[in-house]
């Protein structure tokens, strides 16, 4: 018997036959601590995955929300994602298990979605999967890369293509020169992902500013096609 990774309380062990037969992994947290979070059900933003029904009609086009809509009039990222696809809402639940393991350094956490996020994978056409990556400040303070874990736990194979890079600032620069400029990732392998499908990993989309910074890159690398994998969809805009 097992315990819950979230409360400690014993894992149901009604597990029947499947996990046996099927090689599938026994349940990592309690059904009481599951049942909390808040999986993305119903119509989303085909772009971003926002949950539709929660949004104001106004604030919908067609299939997309209104903020991806912008996103794809910004002639400088327009068509650089071709969409993100996340797995829950970020309620309360969420909330907390992000704090608890992408700042508290609750390595361990990293199973509780893997086999969500490894069949969310095989569904998302990809070649190549990429993490985003952390600064070495971030990574020294919190010990791991929390979007490198959630893959690594789901069995995903990351290429280690982007880095986190500190430009200065330049005046005088085209809006385009600034975008670039002000981009916080750096890509340092560009063979592996040249004429490839590639998969963002990471934790959260709140904004899409991240996603979208990388996403420009690793297309200005020669990536045929960037789209994103995230566990948890923000309120962000």
């Amino acid at each position: 018997m097992s315990s819950c990774l979230l409360c400690g309380e014993s894992v149901n062990g009604r597990l029947g036959w499947r996990p046996f037969f099927l090689l599938e992994a026994p349940p990592s947290i309690c059904e009481a601590c599951r049942r909390q979070f808040e999986p993305i059900i119903g119509e989303r933003c085909r772009a971003c995955s926002r949950p539709l029904a929660a949004l104001d009609p106004a604030f919908i086009r067609e299939d997309r929300c209104l903020d991806c809509c912008r996103w794809e009039e910004d002639s400088f990222y327009k068509g650089v994602l071709a969409g993100n696809y996340s797995l829950y809402t970020y309620n309360e639940a969420m909330k907390d298990f992000i704090a608890r393991f992408k700042y508290r350094g609750d390595y361990i956490l990293a199973q509780v979605f893997a086999g969500e996020i490894k069949k969310a994978a095989k569904q998302l056409p990809h070649d190549v999967a990429v993490a985003i990556p952390l600064s070495q400040e971030r990574l020294m303070e919190r010990g791991f890369n929390q979007a490198e874990a959630l893959a690594q736990a789901a069995g995903l194979d990351i290429e280690d293509v982007l880095q986190r890079v500190h430009g200065e600032k330049q005046s005088k620069k085209s809006r385009s020169e600034r975008l670039e400029a002000a981009n916080v990732f750096g890509v340092k392998e560009k063979s592996s992902i040249c004429h490839k499908k590639v998969l963002i990993i990471d934790d959260i989309y709140t904004t899409g500013s991240t996603l979208r910074q990388a996403a420009y890159l690793l297309k200005q690398a020669g990536a045929a096609e960037v789209r994103a994998l995230t566990l948890a969809r923000g309120q962000g805009t």
